[in-house]
């Protein structure tokens, strides 16, 4: 060991994204108290990431497949081959600050994950989790927008905070027992909200999760996902189709597992709601109102044909909808029904499917009510979250 802490694997996923990966590799190996391994995944490499990887003596593990192998399973790979108890989840578009490394351990302890703070240009809306400063917009010193590195050394030198907050969000330490116990990511969710589901994860496995305010990291931002595409600054207006595609499917596959979506506090705490075996019985269903509800429950009892729905959303989730959609007088075995007519459905009262897990906590009781144009009958009101700590 040196400078009493152990040696971390920084994992990092990359998309094509060596314009940004090889500044991240040179400030981890600047920057950090002590040498530390590196391990890449290369999802997709039409920009030479892999013959710069074997230039620069850094390890690596290629998809080898013309398919997105995707990031939860790649650092789930990662994880798997690194050699050291700490891994660092890492990504391609950060720049990481003076003792990050250091603050970072001196905070962990077991089952706790403990994260870094971003500094982020103002490209997204601020929150208190993050500290919002342009130190630029791309990682190169000597570009209109590049990093102005003088006055971000100088930001970390002056600002490092010995105190922590509570919250996770990458980049985050956790050694590799505490990830494996939990069996890592889950492979449904791809590339979008698996970060979600896996914070979710931990909470419910008893985890501490705190953020230190004293490693600090410079993230760009998004560049493999959102501004995948962005070259110029211009760029960094408009964000890629195929991330909105990835957003939306990877969104309601999320609510399928939980019954909500990724929900969280201001400093990025995860807020899980208890989870319910719900069925819906919609009468006068329709092709398209359908779409909307599916994801919001465990089962839907329709009166519509469904079957061209499923052949186009199937494509979509990982989840068996044959299963999931069900005729109208099918019998009903959920341990809650909530039963309405969909022609009397609006976005005001849509918000009560939308909140009806924390409906049932907080006001539900074996027996039947009325809410609104919603029937709820509560056979049994068992709840299931603690069941999706384990994939």
């Amino acid at each position: 060991m040196e400078n009493n802490i152990p040696k971390f694997t920084f994992c990092i996923t990359s998309k094509n994204n060596l314009r940004y990966l090889k500044h991240a590799v040179f400030y981890i190996k600047e920057n950090s108290s002590r040498e530390h391994d590196i391990l890449v995944f290369i999802d997709a490499d039409s920009d030479g990431t892999e013959n710069w990887c074997k230039d620069n003596n850094i390890k690596y593990i290629k998809n080898q497949s013309d398919k997105l192998f995707g990031i939860g399973n790649a650092y789930n790979l990662l994880v798997k081959e690194s050699q050291t108890d700490f891994n660092v989840i890492y990504h391609a578009d950060m720049i990481m600050g003076k003792g990050f490394d250091v603050a970072l351990y001196s905070k962990w302890k077991p089952k706790t994950v403990v994260s870094a703070t971003r500094i982020e240009p103002p490209l997204h809306p601020s929150d208190p989790s993050k500290i919002v400063l342009d130190f630029g917009l791309w990682p190169e010193l000597d570009i209109v927008d590049g990093f102005k590195l003088k006055e971000f050394n100088e930001f970390v030198d002056k600002n490092k905070k010995d105190i922590v907050t509570n919250g996770i969000f990458a980049p985050w330490l956790i050694h590799k027992d505490d990830f494996n116990d939990v069996n890592g990511h889950d492979p449904i969710m791809k590339s979008h909200s698996e970060d979600r589901d896996l914070f979710n994860r931990f909470l419910l496995n008893g985890y501490d999760l705190i953020q230190s305010w004293e490693a600090l990291v410079y993230h760009l931002t998004c560049r493999g996902g959102q501004f995948e595409h962005a070259s110029k600054t211009k760029d960094l207006n408009f964000k890629s189709n195929d991330w909105n595609i990835l957003a939306h499917n990877q969104t309601r596959e999320f609510i399928r597992k939980w019954g909500t979506p990724p929900k969280y506090n201001e400093y990025q705490f995860p807020i899980v709601s208890s989870k319910y075996d719900i069925g819906f019985i919609v009468k006068n269903c329709n092709q398209q109102l359908l779409e909307v509800l599916e994801p919001w429950c465990s089962t839907i009892y329709v009166d519509c044909d469904y079957k061209q729905y499923i052949e186009k959303e199937q494509l979509n989730t990982s989840f068996n909808l044959y299963n999931h959609i069900r005729p109208y007088d099918n019998e009903k075995q959920n341990e809650i029904l909530v039963s309405f007519d969909i022609t009397q459905l609006n976005q005001q009262n849509f918000q009560i499917i939308q909140q009806l897990p924390d409906i049932i906590k907080d006001n539900g009781e074996i027996g039947s009510f009325e809410l609104d144009i919603f029937k709820i009958d509560i056979i049994q009101m068992n709840e299931y979250q603690n069941t999706l700590i384990k994939i």
